[in-house]
């Protein structure tokens, strides 16, 4: 369980689209409180889903081969198998419409119109961009592997705590980083947008194949054993 929420952690930390929009959303008038709300809320949906599969267990992991933990290893396997078919779209279509700088310049401007309409968003807007831009598909995959935790035992609780904070240290660094240091803070995050929106259709397939194959052969070997 704990390499398997180490690798969902890293893949939910460092995903393309909500890290962007976390950098938008600090980038705005306010946007340190903006971005605490936003944090909040997505801790809260986080947390939420934990605590709902631990309810359902009552922290007790299913037996070996048993149809809860058997069910719960085709979830990821199934959540692999689209995270593969996904980032291989992704790379395929991106091969396609690679037609020199014409998609890169409309990438730009709709990043600067997202920006504007942004800047205007309150308070409860960015608690309710929390939840929405979560990855759900590896959040999905977060929340079967937790079906095996064991609550009878203080390591589980370090393990998920651990693994709560590994999948939102992206923003509470973002977040940190901008209160204590805003102009320099301003600047690397601007660079960081930048570089993530050129970027951001090599960083996808690469989470998401990653994140597919390591989910697809875990499964198999939980499914085989």
């Amino acid at each position: 369980m704990v390499l398997d929420l180490v690798v969902i952690g890293l893949a939910i930390t460092v995903f393309p689209l909500s890290v962007t929009a976390f950098v938008l959303v600090l980038s705005t008038r306010g946007g340190v409180w903006k971005g605490l709300v936003f944090i909040l809320a997505w801790l809260a949906c986080f947390v939420a889903v934990i605590a709902a599969v631990l309810l359902t267990t009552g922290g007790k992991p299913p037996a070996p081969h048993s149809p809860p933990s058997t069910a719960s290893s085709a979830v990821k396997l199934a959540i692999g198998v689209g995270l593969v078919g996904y980032g291989w779209y992704r790379h395929r279509s991106r091969r396609r419409s690679r037609a020199g700088a014409a998609p890169s310049s409309g990438r730009h401007k709709s990043s600067g119109g997202l920006m504007a309409r942004l800047d205007r968003i309150s308070l409860w807007t960015a608690a309710g961009l929390g939840p929405l831009l979560q990855p759900w598909g590896l959040v999905a995959a977060g929340a079967a592997t937790v079906v095996s935790a064991d609550l009878s035992h203080t390591s589980s609780y370090l393990v998920l705590f651990g693994y709560v904070l590994l999948a939102t240290s992206s923003l509470l660094a973002m977040e940190i980083y901008m209160t204590f240091a805003p102009d320099s803070a301003g600047v690397r995050l601007d660079k960081l947008r930048v570089w993530i929106t050129t970027h951001q259709e090599q960083a996808l397939v690469t989470v998401a194949l990653v994140a597919g194959l390591f989910l697809v052969s875990r499964s198999i070997a939980q499914l085989t054993s």
